[in-house]
């Protein structure tokens, strides 16, 4: 009787002092940059940044989060699920490789060559990343736009 009571009493205060309810906190989505490029394709980087003040963790998970280079839509990122540490800043890397075929066809070739010339590309992240954790389930938008320097 006294085990069943000291569990129940533990499992209650357990349920009720953490905080599961609140989701991470996406801060920004910084850090986009082109890792490489070469005649065939353009590998591009970027940082989540979340903050989790919860006791216990969770996943993260991008399923259909597009980038756009110069309006055009390039690529979907697709992810494995990210471990959400518990009470801690974190961040998760977001990287995509595009073809460079994608980025040429006829409506995009002005802003292609004056890509070149500046040699910038105008890179927009666009979708959500999903927070999953014991049955609760919350969605982030991201929408951020950056320029980025290429190297020829």
């Amino acid at each position: 009787m006294f085990k069943r009571l000291l569990m129940f009493s533990l499992t209650f205060t357990l349920l009720f002092n953490c905080s599961v309810t609140e989701k991470p906190e996406f801060v920004k989505l910084d850090n986009i940059k082109v890792v490489d490029s070469n005649s065939k394709r353009i590998t591009l980087s970027a940082d989540a940044f979340f903050l989790n003040k919860n006791d216990v963790g969770g996943t993260l998970k991008t399923d259909d989060l597009k980038v756009y280079v110069n309006d055009t839509e390039v690529a979907t990122i697709i992810s494995d699920e990210f471990d959400v540490p518990r009470k801690k800043d974190f961040t998760i890397p977001l990287t995509v490789t595009v073809e460079t075929e994608k980025l040429i066809d006829k409506n995009s070739l002005g802003g292609l060559l004056g890509s070149l010339i500046s040699q910038s590309l105008k890179v927009h992240y666009k979708g959500d990343i999903k927070y999953k954790i014991m049955g609760y389930s919350s969605t982030y938008t991201v929408d951020e736009i950056q320029d980025v320097k290429i190297k020829l």
